[in-house]
């Protein structure tokens, strides 16, 4: 089925050569340690702008980003972790001077602080998150300031775009210092804010919806996220900018050879973060269906687990156990790359059944590029994706019976799992790889910039 049916936006761009390229500077959210959709992708978006012959900085905040290929983002970190929690709690960390501040925004500091067992309570995450988004409002607007002066006087940039509104509290700053377009990537803002607690929830939302009006458009990967933020957001679907989510494809082109040569198996696998809203309970739960009318069948799973999902994982091998099925269980917790392929090469079918409305399923692109057959929710952006693909199958949101279902259909025709295995493989080749992104990509960057040009 043609991409265009389900993007109709795609067929308006096509790259255009960049004679002079202008200076993007791209703001990406590190996650303390952890490899994430989001920084993956930013990451693998601005490998493919530079390929493309763009000047593109990637500017870690928060923490220094974890990914499984060429760490493009630059050696510093604004909003720096340590010193942005410090300036919540401790007013004192607020006017302390430049020098400190340096100290404090190390990256290898952070990285060190980030490899701990940290955990923050909901109130604070709330309080915390609040004071971010009101910027120069918030009590880390020194940390505004700092961001703006570095922008001003070091990059310069032709055009600012975010990694999601979140971290959007700098934007009227941005725009009144600097005068460039500021985009911003949508990719999980309401997922995350879900997860507060009033009246935290509402005040983030209202400072959120007054940033939205201030930034120049926004950019998703599905129309379902679009039309979801456009309502949430309280702004017209105008300004919405429609790309491909993409992956480096050429980096799975070994597991897809090795699944090619290999005879067709029965091993289930999930990779994501080993947490509830990612839906891993319903995994072992589909599992523990299968397993009597699969004696072959075996289960592997691999991802980050956070100190607060531990309780809740070590529950789930429990289950597991008491079925009898340890010896058909494998486990990997927080993988490295090459981890992460060998546990690629290994499994035969693929499920992440997330809980929430998914608004990118980066890791059912991956699954499709190793030639997998994927079986995800019939929600977020997996209807779409699933549509324009062909590579798997979708199952009823939080119904672990239909994930059985599903999964056993697969498990009986492996033929049938074979074909959509090769059709995702081929649509994330020519649709949803890195280049494509980044072209896409490229032209929203570009009529941005023309516009701001002619007005």
């Amino acid at each position: 089925m043609p991409l265009r049916r389900h993007f109709p936006e795609f067929q308006y761009y096509s790259p255009r050569p960049v004679s002079h390229p202008p200076k993007i500077v791209y703001l990406t959210a590190g996650a303390g340690g952890m490899y994430c959709g989001s920084c993956l992708r930013d990451n693998a978006l601005a490998a493919g702008l530079s390929s493309l012959g763009w000047d593109v900085t990637l500017l870690p905040l928060y923490t220094p980003i974890r990914v499984d290929e060429e760490d493009r983002s630059i050696d510093q970190v604004f909003f720096g972790g340590i010193n942005v929690y410090l300036q919540q709690k401790i007013p004192l960390f607020r006017h302390l001077p430049a020098f400190f501040d340096r100290w404090l925004d190390n990256p290898r500091l952070i990285k060190r602080v980030a490899s701990g067992a940290l955990s923050v309570s909901a109130k604070e995450l709330g309080s915390l998150t609040l004071s971010m988004v009101r910027g120069e409002d918030g009590f880390q607007r020194k940390e505004v300031s700092r961001l703006v002066q570095w922008l001003k006087e070091v990059a310069k940039p032709d055009l600012i775009c975010l990694t999601n509104l979140l971290v959007g509290g700098s934007i009227p700053a941005l725009k009144r210092e600097l005068g460039v377009p500021v985009l911003v990537t949508l990719q999980g803002d309401d997922v995350f804010l879900d997860e507060l607690l009033e009246p935290w929830k509402s005040q983030v939302l209202h400072e959120m919806q007054r940033l939205a009006q201030e930034a120049d458009g926004f950019i998703t990967f599905s129309g379902f996220y679009r039309e979801q933020m456009s309502k949430l957001l309280k702004v017209s679907a105008e300004k919405f900018h429609l790309t491909p989510l993409g992956v480096t494809v050429s980096e799975f082109d070994s597991v897809y050879r090795a699944r090619r040569n290999k005879a067709p198996g029965k091993v289930l696998g999930y990779f994501a973060r080993l947490a509830p809203e990612k839906g891993f309970d319903l995994a072992v739960s589909a599992f523990i269906e299968l397993a009597p009318r699969f004696p072959d069948l075996r289960f592997h799973a691999g991802g980050w687990l956070s100190e607060k999902d531990r309780e809740f994982y070590l529950s789930q091998l429990a289950r597991i156990e008491v079925a009898g099925l340890s010896d058909r269980f494998l486990p990997l917790e927080a993988p490295d790359a090459e981890a992460k392929m060998e546990f690629l090469r290994g499994i035969d079918l693929f499920t992440v059944p997330a809980r929430f409305a998914e608004p990118k399923g980066i890791y059912a692109l991956e699954a499709m590029a190793c030639g997998l057959p994927v079986v995800v929710p019939d929600r977020g952006a997996f209807p779409e994706m699933i549509a324009a693909s062909g590579g798997g199958l979708l199952c009823k949101p939080e119904d672990p019976s239909d994930l059985a279902s599903k999964l056993s259909d697969l498990l009986a025709d492996p033929v049938a799992a074979t074909r959509f295995g090769e059709k995702g493989r081929v649509w994330v080749e020519s649709s949803n790889n890195r280049m494509r992104m980044a072209e896409v990509t490229a032209q929203v960057f570009q009529d941005a910039l023309s516009e701001t040009q002619q007005g």
